[in-house]
């Protein structure tokens, strides 16, 4: 039998920590190549995000503090899936709580594990056209700190080169470069 035929086996499990977003749990697994051991893995319910473009084809994010770098990064405007809802539902309500905008176009660029290595994320990204400002600025969470940017791609591309940029907006850039 071919380790590529066997398939992962679970044999035991324990959850440290149930969050509002995420849980963390630790898992003894017998690997498809027969290996055993413990693994620890973020459990997440998925996110979606959005590629903004507005009226001037510029690239819209967020510049937004994350604490556990302790700076300001930019991002696609993005958000968890609650339960039971779709992924076009989360990032049509998150792209309006982040930055104050709606979409009358939307297409679906793809899917795309967030970090596999210790996570089941799966971000859902779309590209969002046709932008139109809502009337009131987004009201933020008490844990939110951020403003909306405007980029050009070469702008964008720089921040990207420079660090200032998360993965999933690098990953967004690249599903929208491969579909435009």
């Amino acid at each position: 039998m071919s380790p590529m035929s066997r398939s992962l086996q679970r044999l035991g499990e324990r959850l440290f920590y149930q969050g509002r977003k995420f849980a963390f749990e630790a898992a003894w697994l017998r690997l498809p190549n027969g290996v055993e051991g413990v693994f620890e893995t973020i459990r997440h319910p998925g996110g979606a995000m959005a590629v903004p473009i507005d009226g001037e084809g510029r690239f819209v994010l967020v510049e937004q503090f994350r604490f556990p770098l302790e700076t300001w990064i930019l991002e696609f405007p993005a958000g968890t899936l609650e339960a039971e809802e779709a992924p076009a539902t989360t990032i049509g309500r998150e792209l309006e709580e982040e930055v104050g905008y709606r979409a009358a176009s939307w297409s679906h660029l793809g899917d795309f594990p967030l970090a596999p290595g210790y996570s089941d994320e799966i971000i859902h990204a779309y590209l969002a056209r046709d932008l139109e400002a809502l009337a009131e600025p987004p009201a933020q969470d008490p844990d939110e700190d951020l403003r909306t940017v405007h980029l050009t791609a070469t702008e964008l591309e720089e921040a990207v080169r420079a660090g200032r940029v998360d993965a999933k907006t690098v990953s967004g850039l690249f599903l929208f470069r491969g579909g435009s």
